[in-house]
């Protein structure tokens, strides 16, 4: 079934997945300051987060980033205008997937987390706070 929110969705959320460079920009300073790859990502999260929540497109919203152990740094979307019921999760997911990962791959505003090995998660949840999927971008993803 083609559902015009998935076309939509996989085109916005790419977008969304390059608000990331917000966060990133600061990374030179970092560097400079040799920070351990833990601390940088508690920074950039830190950062990423003053300017949430906030709108990526008309469905997607950006709640927040996360810093967690083993160099993974989860970005946090709620679809607003859906429900877990509405959607086709996997359809979404399998158009969304290589988006996110060529954003990795290219966007230079990644290169540092790509250089660290860092994998993002991209975690999306319905207007409810039903989770909908994550999507896992890695070192074995990006590197390819």
């Amino acid at each position: 079934m083609d559902n015009p929110f998935n076309q939509e969705i996989s085109i916005k959320a790419m977008i969304g997945a390059g608000v990331t460079i917000i966060a990133l920009a600061l990374m030179p300073y970092f560097l400079s300051q040799s920070p351990s790859v833990d601390e940088m990502m508690v920074k950039a999260a830190s950062e990423f987060n003053k300017s949430c929540p906030f709108m990526v497109d008309q469905v997607t919203r950006s709640d927040n980033a996360v810093a967690l152990p083993g160099k993974i740094f989860q970005y946090n979307y709620t679809l607003i205008n859906l429900d877990v019921a509405s959607i086709e999760i996997e359809e979404v997911k399998k158009n969304l997937e290589p988006q996110l990962i060529n954003n990795v791959k290219t966007n230079p505003g990644l290169k540092l987390f790509r250089d660290k090995k860092i994998t993002m998660i991209y975690y999306y949840k319905d207007i409810s706070g039903n989770f909908l999927f994550k999507i896992y971008v890695g070192p074995e993803q990006y590197d390819k």
